[in-house]
């Protein structure tokens, strides 16, 4: 496939709630705009992190996401809450973006990956709102999240 192919039609992705057990530190979803929050772990090599930089390459336009023959992929994606969270972070400002996956949580599980634009939230649109304000639909939401996101196809 060529850089400028038309996008695929959907794909939906579903998840199991996530189990995972103490694998290790857990990412928790938040809104809370700086850091990152592990569960303990008692590793002396896990500091928590603060504001990673973005894992974007390039910003993107909530246009270029819906241009027609664009190179995104629209991938939806049923995550079950575990007791820690949904397993992700979001970042960003219109669109936001997926900046962290927890390696055992239900995203992860459920196929998300980091650099994936969210698009919609529980059938919301959500292409204009900052990553505040998603994580604050996906937090106060149910436990079970739809998430529609766009992915960047392989060159």
């Amino acid at each position: 496939m060529g850089p400028h192919t038309a996008v695929a039609p959907s794909k939906e992705v579903k998840a199991v709630a996530g189990g995972g057990g103490d694998r290790g530190a857990r990412l928790r979803s938040c809104s809370e705009g700086s850091q990152y929050v592990r569960r303990p772990n008692n590793s002396p090599s896990s500091p928590p992190l603060y504001s990673p930089k973005s894992v974007l390459k390039r910003p993107v336009s909530t246009e270029e996401l819906q241009r027609p023959g664009g190179p995104y992929i629209k991938k939806i994606f049923t995550i079950v809450a575990d007791a820690v969270g949904w397993g992700f972070v979001v970042r960003g400002n219109r669109p936001c973006h997926v900046q962290a996956v927890e390696s055992w949580g239900p995203a992860a599980a459920a196929g998300m990956k980091v650099c994936q634009f969210v698009v919609s939230v529980n059938s919301l649109n959500v292409l204009d709102l900052d990553y505040r304000a998603v994580s604050r639909l996906i937090l106060t939401g149910p436990r079970t999240v739809v998430l529609e996101v766009m992915e960047e196809t392989d060159h």
